[in-house]
């Protein structure tokens, strides 16, 4: 059965309810995320646009997408962040007895990741790997991140490589990643080892979530709020203008 979907700015965004989303035998799935920032990011990058289009599922991670889809259709859709498709995951994978691989971050981080779910989900078994830090990888680096997932033989994989560099490297590899879901959680990697704490869902509930985090580390987020947000405003406005004179 075809998942719910509203058009946000060329995208097909999932509308639906994230318990519908299961980890089937037959097939691979390619789970997304998009907000202001990879929209922006990716009106300039065309690898990056098709890896979003072209994703099976792409969720509105982030309170813009969200507040244009009500906008520009009357959809009142649901923001679903990578952390809530992280333990959506991690709660299908506990109750089969699956199998998943971490793929991104430092070492230090994997292994709090990894005994975290040791302790949350006993049914899980867990195997990561922080590939090499670097603007690109080599053909050597991606083939040896191929074949240890591949051993591996997981149900799911997450990565964390941040965006927009660990869409595009699944985007070029995925035909050659042997389970049955992938999906890029950037952030959560921080959030899930407790190395960066999460805004509170106080923040999340008001659409405020960016404004701590951007306190907390502006040197890094300056340019996702204060140059994507706006181009992204901008977009969406002028979308809906285009629409309504062509209607």
């Amino acid at each position: 059965m075809p998942y719910l979907s509203t058009h946000v700015l060329g995208y097909d965004i999932f509308a639906d309810d994230i318990m519908k989303i299961k980890i089937k035998d037959d097939r691979k799935m390619i789970i997304n995320t998009i907000n202001a920032h990879s929209y922006v990011l990716a009106k300039k990058d065309r690898l990056f646009r098709s890896s979003l289009k072209e994703s099976d599922i792409l969720v509105p991670d982030g309170s813009a997408i969200v507040l244009a889809s009500t906008y520009h259709n009357s959809d009142h859709i649901k923001k679903i962040a990578g952390s809530d498709i992280h333990l959506h995951l991690l709660g299908l994978l506990d109750r089969t007895g699956g199998r998943c691989f971490y793929l991104g971050s430092s070492s230090q981080t994997l292994q709090k990741i990894k005994e975290r779910v040791n302790s949350e989900y006993k049914n899980i078994e867990v195997a990561t790997y922080s590939p090499p830090f670097k603007k690109d990888f080599s053909a050597e680096d991606s083939a040896d991140m191929i074949k240890r997932i591949n051993d591996f033989k997981p149900d799911v994989l997450f990565l964390g490589m941040t965006a927009p560099k660990h869409e595009k490297w699944l985007y070029q590899h995925k035909d050659q990643l042997d389970l049955k879901v992938m999906t890029p959680i950037g952030a959560v990697f921080d959030f899930y080892s407790a190395t960066i704490i999460r805004p509170s869902q106080f923040w999340i509930d008001w659409h405020l979530e960016w404004l701590p985090r951007f306190l907390q580390e502006p040197r890094r987020l300056w340019r996702r709020n204060l140059i994507s947000s706006p181009i992204f405003v901008l977009d969406a406005l002028h979308y809906k203008r285009f629409t309504m004179k062509e209607s």
